[in-house]
């Protein structure tokens, strides 16, 4: 292997259903006193699926905040946790775009080891003025997503 493939970070992907993929490990830093995921990193987890599924996707963050356009906050969640997670268990974050409009996306995302569910969350995300307040999606994001949403469940 090439040493420097090694110095790469991980990035997830889009599968033949149009849903994006993100797989990690967990630590012993994500674990509490019982040994079990604490709820709260969970968070985490659906997070960093969130923003690689983007840049799957070539949505491009952090020249839109450059840019003084504006970011993606989460404006609502709903979570549920199923089963607990523990140290060394290999999870995938599902995560599935299931609404787009014009300053927000609906994103479902479930955390699986393997075909067991773990936690699942719908999540809001609006698009914000570097000010805070709602704007629209840039046109070329709300098509990128569109076509996300448009492929998976099929």
């Amino acid at each position: 292997m090439d040493p420097s493939a090694l110095d790469q970070p991980y990035r997830g992907g889009f599968d033949e259903s149009g849903a994006h993929r993100f797989a990690l490990t967990v630590y012993f830093e994500d674990t509490d006193l019982s040994g079990i995921v604490y709820h709260a990193n969970y968070l985490r987890f659906m997070e960093r699926a969130r923003s690689d599924m983007l840049r799957a996707a070539g949505i491009d963050q952090r020249a839109a905040v450059d840019a003084g356009e504006g970011a993606y906050a989460v404006s609502a969640m709903d979570i549920a946790w199923r089963a607990p997670a523990k140290l060394d268990d290999a999870l995938v974050v599902v995560s599935r775009v299931t609404e787009v409009r014009a300053a927000t996306c609906l994103i479902h995302q479930r955390v699986m080891r393997g075909t067991q569910l773990l936690a699942e969350a719908t999540v809001r995300a609006a698009f914000l003025t570097p000010d805070g307040r709602p704007r629209r999606q840039p046109a070329d994001w709300i098509e990128r997503f569109r076509a996300i949403a448009d492929t998976q469940g099929k």
